[in-house]
């Protein structure tokens, strides 16, 4: 996700806008809305939506009141309201489409608790006090989880963020137990001197705010657009046939990956056409359990109790025939018979339409080179026998 201007330059960094993943169109950050809802003009008579959308580190967001009637647009770096002090942040989002994504996650204009004000633009005064703070936060985060190492805590510090006033730090951990840090907090106030906080995420919640690239390849959801985390088990993995291997199933968080559910209904619905694989059939050959089945094709593989090295794939119809010839007491005479009505075309010939070399160039045995070697090595064994005579 970046803008237009941005491309990677010396070192890694962004090239382009020059601010390094915070552009001031906001296309480089985390959990960005497109606001469709701009270009359109508000009916005669309609008041502009007070509520803005303000982003914060790690894609942080929180919805405050424009009670000022301050001229906002997307980017600008506002003062907000905070529970002691002011915080420091990024308006994402401004206008009716702050109503709709409001309403969508059941928070009230009006409740002053959670929804605050927005004081005014940040000052220059403002923006280096909160630059100063989040230069802090790395070489705290080192020292903090030292400090936690040494009081034996079995919890792990995977960030931190300051307030932007540099009055508060906020320490975000995980730990698969309750864990008593009131020793660590007294350790953290004498150190760092400032105010402490608390809060403990999932591993899915530290994955999502620290990023990373997932094993396809592609940012991970959790840090470009997944926000609500459902719940993923390995029955999820079952119904698509996939290997239960821990190692590929699990993603950065350590949990079962998300995108395990993306495709679940369809796989479900695929399901619902197939006869339940604990199903028998009974033919005069033998019994039969199924062995696979493949969705895509919808094909199953059975096997005769006792050879269970000989497989016959039937089709979905070809097994519901059979199912609704058991139940009305009859037996088939063997699987052979529906299995020879299918037939396969495993052979599959690709055709170089594109002018490229072949794939399979390289798979070939070279006999000219190990021709030219074994010359070259007779003929270097020749010649100390010519010195020798001579």
């Amino acid at each position: 996700m970046s803008c237009n201007s941005c491309s990677t330059g010396k070192d890694g960094q962004p090239k382009g806008c020059k601010n390094n993943g915070t552009c001031g169109t906001d296309s480089c950050n985390k959990l960005t809305v497109f606001d469709w809802l701009a270009n359109m003009s508000l009916p005669q008579g309609e008041e502009p939506f007070i509520g803005v959308e303000v982003r914060f580190k790690n894609g942080r967001k929180q919805y405050y009141k424009n009670t000022e009637n301050l001229s906002l647009s997307i980017g600008d770096i506002v003062a907000t309201q905070a529970k002691s002090g002011h915080d420091i942040g990024m308006v994402t989002l401004t206008g009716e489409l702050v109503r709709v994504q409001m309403k969508r996650k059941k928070i009230d204009i009006n409740d002053e608790e959670n929804v605050m004000k927005i004081y005014r633009k940040a000052s220059q005064k403002d923006i280096d006090v909160w630059s100063g703070a989040r230069d802090k936060e790395e070489p705290m985060k080192v020292k903090a989880r030292q400090f936690a190492i040494d009081l034996k805590l079995k919890m792990k510090i995977s960030d931190i963020e300051y307030q932007g006033d540099a009055s508060k730090a906020t320490f975000y951990y995980t730990a698969e137990e309750r864990v008593d840090f009131r020793e660590l907090i007294k350790v953290f106030a004498r150190e760092f001197r400032t105010r402490i906080e608390m809060k403990q995420v999932g591993f899915r919640q530290e994955a999502a705010r620290l990023g990373g690239i997932g094993s396809c390849g592609r940012e991970l959801c959790c840090s470009t657009w997944l926000t609500d985390f459902r719940s993923v088990s390995t029955s999820a993995a079952r119904y698509q046939q996939l290997s239960l291997n821990p190692l590929k199933l699990a993603g950065q968080c350590g949990k079962l990956k998300c995108c395990l559910n993306y495709e679940l209904d369809a796989y479900l619905d695929a399901l619902k056409a197939f006869p339940k694989n604990d199903t028998k059939l009974y033919t005069e050959k033998g019994t039969a359990v199924c062995q696979k089945t493949d969705i895509f094709k919808g094909h199953l593989w059975y096997a005769y109790e006792g050879e269970w090295m000989n497989w016959h794939v039937l089709t979905t119809d070809q097994v519901k025939e059979i199912i609704d010839k058991n139940k009305a007491k009859q037996k088939v005479a063997s699987l052979e018979e529906y299995a020879a009505e299918l037939i396969q075309d495993t052979k599959t010939e690709f055709e170089n339409v594109v002018g490229q070399d072949s794939l399979t160039r390289f798979d070939g045995p070279k006999h000219k080179n190990k021709l030219r070697k074994n010359k070259g090595k007779q003929r270097r064994r020749k010649k100390p026998q010519n010195n020798a005579k001579k």
